[in-house]
Protein backbone atom coordinates (compact mmCIF):
# COMPACT_ATOMS: atom_id res chain seq x y z
CA UNK A 1 0.00 0.00 0.00
CA UNK A 2 2.92 2.10 1.03
CA UNK A 3 4.22 2.01 -2.48
CA UNK A 4 0.92 2.50 -4.07
CA UNK A 5 0.94 6.15 -2.35
CA UNK A 6 4.75 6.81 -3.10
CA UNK A 7 3.87 6.07 -6.94
CA UNK A 8 1.00 8.41 -6.65
CA UNK A 9 3.12 10.77 -5.01
CA UNK A 10 5.70 10.70 -7.41
CA UNK A 11 3.43 11.11 -10.56
CA UNK A 12 1.54 13.90 -9.12
CA UNK A 13 4.86 15.69 -8.55
CA UNK A 14 6.12 14.73 -11.97
CA UNK A 15 2.88 15.80 -13.48
CA UNK A 16 2.85 19.38 -11.29
CA UNK A 17 6.49 20.08 -12.67
CA UNK A 18 5.18 19.17 -16.47
CA UNK A 19 2.65 21.84 -15.97
CA UNK A 20 4.84 24.21 -14.34
CA UNK A 21 7.68 23.48 -16.72
CA UNK A 22 5.09 23.88 -19.91
CA UNK A 23 2.98 26.85 -18.75
CA UNK A 24 4.27 29.44 -21.04
CA UNK A 25 3.67 26.69 -23.65
CA UNK A 26 1.15 28.51 -25.16
CA UNK A 27 1.98 31.51 -25.22
CA UNK A 28 2.55 32.14 -29.89
CA UNK A 29 -0.23 29.93 -30.43
CA UNK A 30 -2.45 32.56 -28.73
CA UNK A 31 -1.14 34.98 -30.80
CA UNK A 32 -1.21 33.41 -33.84
CA UNK A 33 2.77 32.86 -34.39
CA UNK A 34 4.03 29.88 -35.15
CA UNK A 35 7.05 28.04 -34.59
CA UNK A 36 8.80 24.54 -33.67
CA UNK A 37 7.20 22.44 -30.94
CA UNK A 38 9.05 22.84 -27.26
CA UNK A 39 9.82 20.64 -24.97
CA UNK A 40 9.30 20.73 -21.90
CA UNK A 41 11.78 22.49 -19.57
CA UNK A 42 14.31 22.78 -22.03
CA UNK A 43 12.08 24.63 -24.40
CA UNK A 44 13.39 24.81 -28.20
CA UNK A 45 16.67 24.39 -26.83
CA UNK A 46 17.19 20.92 -25.98
CA UNK A 47 20.02 20.30 -27.95
CA UNK A 48 22.37 23.03 -27.08
CA UNK A 49 21.68 23.11 -23.16
CA UNK A 50 22.39 19.21 -23.18
CA UNK A 51 25.71 20.02 -25.50
CA UNK A 52 24.57 18.15 -27.93
CA UNK A 53 24.44 20.62 -31.25
CA UNK A 54 26.45 24.26 -31.39
CA UNK A 55 24.13 26.80 -30.81
CA UNK A 56 24.49 28.23 -34.34
CA UNK A 57 23.15 24.96 -35.92
CA UNK A 58 20.13 25.44 -33.40
CA UNK A 59 18.97 29.13 -34.81
CA UNK A 60 19.77 28.16 -38.11
CA UNK A 61 17.43 25.23 -38.07
CA UNK A 62 14.81 27.69 -36.33
CA UNK A 63 15.65 29.92 -39.88
CA UNK A 64 15.29 27.10 -42.11
CA UNK A 65 12.21 25.65 -41.02
CA UNK A 66 10.15 28.00 -41.47
CA UNK A 67 11.24 30.61 -44.75
CA UNK A 68 7.61 32.40 -45.28
CA UNK A 69 7.11 33.78 -42.20
CA UNK A 70 8.48 37.06 -40.56
CA UNK A 71 8.96 35.91 -37.11
CA UNK A 72 8.90 32.61 -35.57
CA UNK A 73 7.75 31.95 -32.01
CA UNK A 74 10.43 29.92 -29.88
CA UNK A 75 10.93 29.33 -26.25
CA UNK A 76 14.59 29.74 -24.92
CA UNK A 77 13.55 27.54 -22.14
CA UNK A 78 10.30 28.41 -20.85
CA UNK A 79 10.77 32.01 -21.94
CA UNK A 80 9.02 32.72 -25.34
CA UNK A 81 10.94 34.66 -27.72
CA UNK A 82 10.78 35.53 -31.13
CA UNK A 83 13.50 34.79 -34.18
CA UNK A 84 13.12 37.65 -36.65
CA UNK A 85 13.09 36.30 -40.10
CA UNK A 86 12.60 39.14 -42.18
CA UNK A 87 15.43 41.39 -43.30
CA UNK A 88 12.79 44.66 -43.15
CA UNK A 89 11.16 43.71 -39.71
CA UNK A 90 15.04 43.14 -38.75
CA UNK A 91 16.17 46.51 -39.81
CA UNK A 92 13.34 48.03 -37.99
CA UNK A 93 14.80 46.36 -35.15
CA UNK A 94 18.52 47.13 -34.77
CA UNK A 95 18.75 50.16 -37.00
CA UNK A 96 15.63 52.38 -37.51
CA UNK A 97 13.55 51.59 -33.87
CA UNK A 98 16.91 50.88 -31.80
CA UNK A 99 15.92 52.96 -28.74
CA UNK A 100 12.82 50.57 -28.40
CA UNK A 101 15.23 47.52 -28.14
CA UNK A 102 18.24 49.11 -26.80
CA UNK A 103 18.90 46.56 -23.97
CA UNK A 104 20.14 42.86 -25.09
CA UNK A 105 18.10 41.17 -22.21
CA UNK A 106 21.02 39.32 -20.34
CA UNK A 107 22.25 41.47 -17.25
CA UNK A 108 24.38 39.86 -14.12
CA UNK A 109 26.77 41.46 -11.63
CA UNK A 110 28.31 44.35 -12.23
CA UNK A 111 31.44 42.76 -9.95
CA UNK A 112 31.25 39.85 -12.02
CA UNK A 113 32.10 41.70 -15.43
CA UNK A 114 28.39 42.59 -16.12
CA UNK A 115 29.00 45.91 -17.20
CA UNK A 116 30.97 45.21 -20.47
CA UNK A 117 29.84 46.50 -23.36
CA UNK A 118 27.90 43.48 -25.27
CA UNK A 119 25.54 42.54 -21.51
CA UNK A 120 25.40 46.01 -19.98
CA UNK A 121 21.85 47.24 -20.27
CA UNK A 122 21.71 50.11 -22.26
CA UNK A 123 22.42 52.91 -19.84
CA UNK A 124 25.48 51.94 -19.08
CA UNK A 125 25.96 50.86 -22.60
CA UNK A 126 25.83 54.74 -23.91
CA UNK A 127 28.45 55.45 -21.42
CA UNK A 128 30.77 52.60 -22.33
CA UNK A 129 30.25 53.29 -25.87
CA UNK A 130 31.08 57.44 -25.76
CA UNK A 131 34.16 56.44 -23.68
CA UNK A 132 35.84 53.61 -25.81
CA UNK A 133 34.77 53.64 -29.40
CA UNK A 134 37.51 56.82 -29.92
CA UNK A 135 39.99 53.48 -29.24
CA UNK A 136 39.07 51.98 -32.37
CA UNK A 137 39.13 54.97 -35.06
CA UNK A 138 41.53 54.40 -37.64
CA UNK A 139 44.10 56.76 -36.31
CA UNK A 140 44.41 54.42 -33.01
CA UNK A 141 44.67 51.55 -34.93
CA UNK A 142 47.37 52.86 -37.46
CA UNK A 143 49.54 53.79 -34.11
CA UNK A 144 49.33 49.77 -33.37
CA UNK A 145 50.19 48.47 -36.50
CA UNK A 146 53.81 48.46 -35.53
CA UNK A 147 53.02 46.25 -32.43
CA UNK A 148 51.18 43.96 -34.58
CA UNK A 149 53.66 43.61 -37.34
CA UNK A 150 56.77 43.14 -35.03
CA UNK A 151 54.65 39.94 -33.50
CA UNK A 152 53.76 39.20 -36.97
CA UNK A 153 57.26 38.71 -36.88
CA UNK A 154 58.02 36.90 -34.21
CA UNK A 155 55.11 34.80 -35.33
CA UNK A 156 56.81 33.68 -38.49
CA UNK A 157 60.25 32.79 -36.95
CA UNK A 158 57.74 30.24 -34.29
CA UNK A 159 56.11 28.82 -37.21
CA UNK A 160 59.44 28.00 -39.40
CA UNK A 161 60.54 26.10 -36.64
CA UNK A 162 57.69 24.18 -35.78
CA UNK A 163 56.94 22.99 -39.10
CA UNK A 164 60.70 22.09 -39.76
CA UNK A 165 59.66 19.42 -36.65
CA UNK A 166 55.96 18.41 -38.44
CA UNK A 167 54.10 20.09 -40.72
CA UNK A 168 50.97 19.28 -39.33
CA UNK A 169 49.39 21.21 -36.71
CA UNK A 170 46.09 22.47 -34.97
CA UNK A 171 45.81 25.61 -36.75
CA UNK A 172 43.38 27.55 -34.20
CA UNK A 173 45.76 26.93 -31.45
CA UNK A 174 48.63 28.28 -33.61
CA UNK A 175 46.79 31.76 -34.43
CA UNK A 176 45.96 31.64 -30.72
CA UNK A 177 49.54 32.15 -30.02
CA UNK A 178 49.69 35.43 -32.21
CA UNK A 179 46.35 37.05 -31.72
CA UNK A 180 47.35 36.59 -27.61
CA UNK A 181 50.91 38.30 -27.76
CA UNK A 182 49.26 41.18 -30.25
CA UNK A 183 46.77 41.69 -27.75
CA UNK A 184 48.83 42.05 -24.90
CA UNK A 185 50.85 44.70 -26.32
CA UNK A 186 47.86 46.81 -28.04
CA UNK A 187 45.63 46.71 -25.18
CA UNK A 188 47.84 46.40 -21.91
CA UNK A 189 50.81 47.24 -23.51
CA UNK A 190 52.62 43.90 -22.12
CA UNK A 191 55.07 41.77 -23.89
CA UNK A 192 53.67 38.61 -22.87
CA UNK A 193 55.50 35.86 -25.05
CA UNK A 194 52.39 33.35 -25.72
CA UNK A 195 54.81 31.48 -27.94
CA UNK A 196 56.60 29.87 -25.06
CA UNK A 197 54.76 31.01 -21.82
CA UNK A 198 51.10 31.36 -20.04
CA UNK A 199 49.30 30.02 -23.05
CA UNK A 200 48.05 26.97 -21.12
CA UNK A 201 46.45 29.96 -18.37
CA UNK A 202 45.25 31.78 -21.40
CA UNK A 203 43.39 28.59 -22.70
CA UNK A 204 42.29 27.47 -19.54
CA UNK A 205 40.30 31.10 -19.57
CA UNK A 206 39.13 31.00 -23.15
CA UNK A 207 37.76 27.60 -22.33
CA UNK A 208 36.07 29.19 -18.93
CA UNK A 209 34.80 32.61 -20.60
CA UNK A 210 33.20 31.21 -23.66
CA UNK A 211 31.71 27.96 -23.22
CA UNK A 212 27.92 28.01 -22.13
CA UNK A 213 27.71 27.96 -18.83
CA UNK A 214 23.99 26.47 -16.72
CA UNK A 215 23.61 29.73 -15.43
CA UNK A 216 22.77 30.98 -19.06
CA UNK A 217 20.19 28.41 -18.45
CA UNK A 218 18.69 30.04 -15.52
CA UNK A 219 18.89 33.35 -16.77
CA UNK A 220 16.54 32.17 -19.43
CA UNK A 221 13.97 30.05 -17.39
CA UNK A 222 13.54 33.20 -14.84
CA UNK A 223 14.82 36.12 -17.20
CA UNK A 224 16.95 38.75 -14.31
CA UNK A 225 17.08 36.40 -12.06
CA UNK A 226 21.15 36.63 -12.37
CA UNK A 227 21.54 40.27 -11.76
CA UNK A 228 18.78 39.82 -8.38
CA UNK A 229 21.03 37.04 -7.07
CA UNK A 230 24.53 39.11 -7.82
CA UNK A 231 25.51 36.17 -9.58
CA UNK A 232 28.06 36.34 -13.17
CA UNK A 233 28.14 34.29 -16.31
CA UNK A 234 31.41 33.86 -15.89
CA UNK A 235 33.65 32.13 -13.26
CA UNK A 236 35.32 33.98 -10.50
CA UNK A 237 38.98 32.73 -12.19
CA UNK A 238 37.99 35.01 -15.27
CA UNK A 239 36.99 37.94 -13.60
CA UNK A 240 40.10 37.51 -11.02
CA UNK A 241 41.98 37.90 -14.39
CA UNK A 242 40.74 41.16 -15.59
CA UNK A 243 40.82 42.53 -12.18
CA UNK A 244 44.78 41.36 -11.38
CA UNK A 245 45.75 42.56 -15.03
CA UNK A 246 44.06 46.18 -15.08
CA UNK A 247 45.36 46.67 -11.33
CA UNK A 248 49.36 45.45 -12.67
CA UNK A 249 49.06 47.75 -15.57
CA UNK A 250 47.50 50.84 -14.01
CA UNK A 251 50.24 49.78 -10.61
CA UNK A 252 52.89 50.18 -13.18
CA UNK A 253 52.40 52.91 -15.11
CA UNK A 254 51.38 55.39 -12.07
CA UNK A 255 47.81 55.54 -12.76
CA UNK A 256 48.75 58.38 -15.21
CA UNK A 257 48.30 57.69 -18.84
CA UNK A 258 51.32 58.16 -20.93
CA UNK A 259 52.44 58.07 -24.99
CA UNK A 260 51.72 54.78 -25.59
CA UNK A 261 48.55 54.90 -27.26
CA UNK A 262 46.93 51.24 -26.03
CA UNK A 263 44.19 50.71 -24.39
CA UNK A 264 44.89 51.45 -20.89
CA UNK A 265 46.14 54.60 -21.56
CA UNK A 266 42.61 55.35 -22.54
CA UNK A 267 41.55 53.72 -19.29
CA UNK A 268 43.91 55.54 -17.55
CA UNK A 269 42.95 59.09 -19.22
CA UNK A 270 39.54 58.02 -18.41
CA UNK A 271 40.29 57.15 -14.86
CA UNK A 272 41.99 60.77 -14.70
CA UNK A 273 38.52 62.59 -16.22
CA UNK A 274 36.60 60.51 -13.58
CA UNK A 275 39.05 62.11 -9.95
CA UNK A 276 38.33 65.66 -11.66
CA UNK A 277 34.44 65.06 -12.14
CA UNK A 278 34.02 63.48 -8.64
CA UNK A 279 36.06 66.80 -7.00
CA UNK A 280 33.55 69.12 -8.17
CA UNK A 281 30.77 66.75 -7.34
CA UNK A 282 32.18 66.88 -3.95
CA UNK A 283 32.35 70.56 -3.83
CA UNK A 284 28.96 71.10 -5.24
CA UNK A 285 27.51 69.07 -2.46
CA UNK A 286 29.59 70.26 0.33
CA UNK A 287 27.72 73.57 -1.06
CA UNK A 288 24.51 72.83 -0.85
CA UNK A 289 24.94 71.10 2.35
CA UNK A 290 26.41 73.99 4.24
CA UNK A 291 23.77 76.13 2.75
CA UNK A 292 20.85 73.54 4.12
CA UNK A 293 19.81 72.38 0.33
CA UNK A 294 17.93 76.41 0.09
CA UNK A 295 18.44 79.40 -2.01
CA UNK A 296 19.44 82.60 0.04
CA UNK A 297 19.93 85.91 -1.07
CA UNK A 298 23.74 85.43 -2.27
CA UNK A 299 22.90 85.38 -5.41
CA UNK A 300 25.94 83.47 -6.97
CA UNK A 301 25.68 80.37 -9.18
CA UNK A 302 25.35 77.90 -6.35
CA UNK A 303 22.27 79.99 -5.54
CA UNK A 304 20.60 79.35 -8.78
CA UNK A 305 21.65 75.39 -8.87
CA UNK A 306 19.42 75.45 -5.54
CA UNK A 307 16.72 77.63 -7.33
CA UNK A 308 16.30 75.09 -9.92
CA UNK A 309 17.19 71.91 -7.34
CA UNK A 310 14.12 72.80 -5.31
CA UNK A 311 11.92 73.68 -8.44
CA UNK A 312 12.08 70.31 -10.07
CA UNK A 313 13.38 66.57 -8.97
CA UNK A 314 15.95 66.54 -11.92
CA UNK A 315 18.91 66.82 -10.01
CA UNK A 316 20.13 63.51 -8.33
CA UNK A 317 21.35 63.60 -4.81
CA UNK A 318 23.92 60.74 -5.60
CA UNK A 319 26.39 60.09 -8.38
CA UNK A 320 26.03 58.63 -11.58
CA UNK A 321 28.99 56.99 -11.61
CA UNK A 322 31.44 56.59 -8.66
CA UNK A 323 35.38 55.30 -8.43
CA UNK A 324 34.00 51.56 -7.47
CA UNK A 325 31.55 51.85 -10.44
CA UNK A 326 34.37 53.13 -12.53
CA UNK A 327 36.44 50.43 -11.67
CA UNK A 328 34.15 47.77 -12.90
CA UNK A 329 33.90 49.71 -16.53
CA UNK A 330 37.61 49.40 -16.65
CA UNK A 331 37.90 45.48 -16.17
CA UNK A 332 34.70 44.98 -18.31
CA UNK A 333 36.01 47.00 -21.29
CA UNK A 334 39.38 45.16 -20.83
CA UNK A 335 37.14 41.84 -21.13
CA UNK A 336 35.31 43.22 -24.11
CA UNK A 337 38.97 44.13 -25.71
CA UNK A 338 40.51 40.80 -25.08
CA UNK A 339 37.78 38.98 -26.60
CA UNK A 340 37.54 41.40 -29.79
CA UNK A 341 41.42 40.38 -29.93
CA UNK A 342 41.84 37.18 -29.25
CA UNK A 343 38.87 35.11 -29.29
CA UNK A 344 37.22 36.45 -32.72
CA UNK A 345 40.38 37.08 -34.49
CA UNK A 346 41.89 33.24 -33.92
CA UNK A 347 38.47 31.48 -34.49
CA UNK A 348 37.63 33.73 -37.55
CA UNK A 349 41.62 33.23 -39.41
CA UNK A 350 41.37 29.24 -38.43
CA UNK A 351 37.84 29.07 -40.45
CA UNK A 352 40.00 31.24 -43.01
CA UNK A 353 43.08 28.83 -43.28
CA UNK A 354 41.11 25.58 -43.29
CA UNK A 355 39.06 27.20 -46.32
CA UNK A 356 41.91 28.32 -47.97
CA UNK A 357 43.44 24.94 -47.94
CA UNK A 358 40.52 23.12 -49.31
CA UNK A 359 40.56 25.90 -52.18
CA UNK A 360 44.18 26.13 -53.05
CA UNK A 361 42.57 28.78 -56.50
CA UNK A 362 41.44 30.96 -54.00
CA UNK A 363 44.95 30.75 -51.73
CA UNK A 364 47.10 31.18 -54.73
CA UNK A 365 45.64 34.49 -55.65
CA UNK A 366 45.34 36.02 -52.14
CA UNK A 367 49.14 35.25 -52.02
CA UNK A 368 50.04 36.86 -55.27
CA UNK A 369 48.13 39.69 -54.74
CA UNK A 370 49.58 39.77 -51.22
CA UNK A 371 53.03 39.58 -52.84
CA UNK A 372 52.22 42.39 -55.59
CA UNK A 373 50.96 45.26 -52.71
CA UNK A 374 53.95 44.67 -50.45
CA UNK A 375 56.59 45.52 -53.27
CA UNK A 376 54.34 48.08 -54.12
CA UNK A 377 54.44 49.59 -50.59
CA UNK A 378 58.60 48.48 -50.24
CA UNK A 379 57.77 45.66 -48.33
CA UNK A 380 56.27 47.66 -45.50
CA UNK A 381 52.80 46.49 -43.94
CA UNK A 382 50.88 49.74 -43.33
CA UNK A 383 47.34 50.20 -42.64
CA UNK A 384 47.64 52.09 -46.52
CA UNK A 385 48.88 48.20 -47.41
CA UNK A 386 46.32 46.39 -46.33
CA UNK A 387 43.91 49.17 -47.12
CA UNK A 388 45.05 47.64 -51.16
CA UNK A 389 44.51 43.95 -50.23
CA UNK A 390 41.65 44.12 -51.52
CA UNK A 391 41.15 40.43 -52.38
CA UNK A 392 42.28 40.04 -48.72
CA UNK A 393 39.23 41.86 -47.79
CA UNK A 394 36.89 39.85 -50.26
CA UNK A 395 38.19 36.86 -48.56
CA UNK A 396 37.30 37.79 -44.98
CA UNK A 397 34.09 39.27 -45.81
CA UNK A 398 33.50 35.58 -47.09
CA UNK A 399 34.90 33.68 -44.41
CA UNK A 400 32.74 35.56 -41.91
CA UNK A 401 29.59 35.24 -44.26
CA UNK A 402 29.97 31.04 -44.07
CA UNK A 403 31.29 31.51 -40.39
CA UNK A 404 29.64 34.40 -38.19
CA UNK A 405 31.10 33.90 -35.11
CA UNK A 406 28.45 35.57 -32.06
CA UNK A 407 25.15 33.74 -32.71
CA UNK A 408 22.32 34.78 -32.00
CA UNK A 409 21.74 38.58 -31.80
CA UNK A 410 20.04 39.49 -28.73
CA UNK A 411 17.57 42.62 -28.53
CA UNK A 412 15.38 42.77 -25.55
CA UNK A 413 11.84 45.44 -26.12
CA UNK A 414 11.86 48.17 -23.64
CA UNK A 415 8.13 49.09 -24.51
CA UNK A 416 5.18 47.18 -26.85
CA UNK A 417 6.48 47.62 -30.45
CA UNK A 418 4.05 46.62 -33.33
CA UNK A 419 6.14 45.73 -35.91
CA UNK A 420 5.46 48.37 -38.92
CA UNK A 421 3.88 46.75 -42.13
CA UNK A 422 2.25 43.63 -39.82
CA UNK A 423 -0.02 42.81 -36.80
CA UNK A 424 2.71 41.53 -35.17
CA UNK A 425 2.89 43.25 -31.71
CA UNK A 426 6.71 42.49 -29.58
CA UNK A 427 5.24 42.55 -26.00
CA UNK A 428 7.73 44.33 -23.64
CA UNK A 429 10.62 42.38 -21.92
CA UNK A 430 10.23 40.41 -25.31
CA UNK A 431 13.67 39.24 -26.47
CA UNK A 432 13.81 39.58 -30.01
CA UNK A 433 16.70 37.11 -31.64
CA UNK A 434 18.10 37.17 -35.21
CA UNK A 435 20.16 33.91 -36.54
CA UNK A 436 23.04 35.74 -38.32
CA UNK A 437 24.10 32.33 -39.49
CA UNK A 438 20.37 31.52 -40.90
CA UNK A 439 20.09 34.91 -42.82
CA UNK A 440 24.48 34.02 -44.35
CA UNK A 441 23.58 30.46 -45.57
CA UNK A 442 19.62 31.35 -47.27
CA UNK A 443 19.78 31.21 -50.77
CA UNK A 444 18.15 34.07 -51.28
CA UNK A 445 21.21 36.32 -50.77
CA UNK A 446 23.51 34.10 -51.48
CA UNK A 447 23.44 31.59 -54.10
CA UNK A 448 24.85 28.47 -53.39
CA UNK A 449 26.11 29.51 -49.94
CA UNK A 450 28.28 26.41 -48.98
CA UNK A 451 30.56 27.40 -51.58
CA UNK A 452 33.28 29.80 -50.17
CA UNK A 453 33.26 31.95 -53.17
CA UNK A 454 34.82 35.59 -52.28
CA UNK A 455 33.95 37.25 -55.16
CA UNK A 456 30.16 37.69 -54.05
CA UNK A 457 31.61 40.69 -51.91
CA UNK A 458 32.96 42.68 -55.09
CA UNK A 459 31.24 45.80 -55.17
CA UNK A 460 28.76 44.59 -58.24
CA UNK A 461 27.69 41.61 -56.47
CA UNK A 462 27.19 43.55 -52.69
CA UNK A 463 25.81 46.74 -54.56
CA UNK A 464 21.79 45.51 -54.30
CA UNK A 465 22.30 43.17 -51.35
CA UNK A 466 20.24 44.29 -48.22
CA UNK A 467 21.96 45.96 -45.82
CA UNK A 468 20.62 43.11 -43.13
CA UNK A 469 21.66 40.69 -45.43
CA UNK A 470 25.42 41.00 -44.04
CA UNK A 471 25.82 41.27 -40.68
CA UNK A 472 28.81 39.19 -38.90
CA UNK A 473 29.57 41.46 -36.45
CA UNK A 474 26.01 42.73 -35.83
CA UNK A 475 24.25 46.19 -37.27
CA UNK A 476 23.21 49.53 -36.01
CA UNK A 477 24.71 51.22 -33.02
CA UNK A 478 25.00 48.59 -30.89
CA UNK A 479 27.04 46.89 -33.09
CA UNK A 480 30.25 44.66 -32.10
CA UNK A 481 32.75 47.85 -31.30
CA UNK A 482 35.94 46.36 -31.63
CA UNK A 483 35.38 45.03 -35.40
CA UNK A 484 37.80 46.62 -36.86
CA UNK A 485 40.65 46.21 -34.67
CA UNK A 486 39.63 42.21 -34.78
CA UNK A 487 40.15 42.65 -38.73
CA UNK A 488 43.21 44.42 -39.14
CA UNK A 489 45.04 42.02 -36.49
CA UNK A 490 43.63 39.25 -38.44
CA UNK A 491 44.88 40.54 -41.92
CA UNK A 492 48.29 41.35 -40.83
CA UNK A 493 48.85 37.43 -39.40
CA UNK A 494 47.13 36.32 -42.54
CA UNK A 495 49.63 38.56 -44.63
CA UNK A 496 52.53 37.85 -43.01
CA UNK A 497 51.90 34.22 -42.90
CA UNK A 498 51.05 33.78 -46.40
CA UNK A 499 53.88 35.07 -47.73
CA UNK A 500 56.29 32.48 -46.72
CA UNK A 501 54.21 29.80 -46.42
CA UNK A 502 51.18 27.80 -47.90
CA UNK A 503 48.23 25.95 -45.94
CA UNK A 504 47.31 22.28 -47.22
CA UNK A 505 44.57 19.67 -46.13
CA UNK A 506 46.44 17.21 -44.47
CA UNK A 507 44.96 13.61 -43.89
CA UNK A 508 43.24 14.83 -40.25
CA UNK A 509 41.90 17.30 -42.06
CA UNK A 510 37.66 17.15 -41.84
CA UNK A 511 35.78 17.89 -44.80
CA UNK A 512 33.09 19.44 -43.43
CA UNK A 513 34.09 21.12 -40.19
CA UNK A 514 31.38 20.48 -36.78
CA UNK A 515 30.91 23.22 -34.61
CA UNK A 516 31.83 22.55 -30.36
CA UNK A 517 28.56 22.15 -29.25
CA UNK A 518 29.81 23.21 -25.61
CA UNK A 519 30.69 26.80 -26.92
CA UNK A 520 28.41 29.57 -26.74
CA UNK A 521 30.24 31.43 -29.91
CA UNK A 522 31.03 29.39 -33.22
CA UNK A 523 34.44 27.62 -32.89
CA UNK A 524 35.66 24.17 -34.25
CA UNK A 525 34.83 21.10 -32.37
CA UNK A 526 38.57 19.37 -31.26
CA UNK A 527 40.00 22.15 -33.55
CA UNK A 528 40.93 22.06 -37.51
CA UNK A 529 44.47 20.12 -37.93
CA UNK A 530 45.69 21.93 -41.52
CA UNK A 531 49.73 20.84 -43.04
CA UNK A 532 52.09 24.44 -43.38
CA UNK A 533 54.67 24.29 -45.78
CA UNK A 534 57.26 26.79 -46.47
CA UNK A 535 57.13 28.39 -50.04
Amino acid sequence: MVIIYLLIAFATLAYALYLYFTRTFNHWKSRGIIGPEPFPFFGNLKETALRRKNITDVFRKFYDEFPNEKVVGIYRMTTPSLVLHDLDVIKNVLIKDFDVFLDRGVEFSKEGLGSNLFHSDGDTWRVLRNRFTPQFTSGKLKNMLHLMTERGESFLEYVGKVCDQQPDHEVQQLVQKFAMSTISACAYGLDIDTIHDKIDVLRRMDELMFNSTYFEKLDMLYPGILKKINESLFPAFVTNFFYDLVNKVITERNGVAGNRNDFMDLILEIRQQTFVTNFFYDLVNKVITERNGVAGNRNDFMDLILEIRQQSEVYGTTRNVDDKAYGWCYRCASLRFYAAGYETSAVTMCFLLYELAKNPDIQEKLHAEIIEVLKRHEGKMTYETLQDMTYMGKVFDETLCMYPIVEPLLRSAMIDYKVPGTDIVIEKGTMALVSISGIHYDAKYYPDPKKFDPVRFSAENSRDRHSCAYMPFGIGPRNFVGMWFAKVQSQVCISKLLSKFRVEMSKNTPAQVEMDPKRNLMGPNGGIPLRIVKR
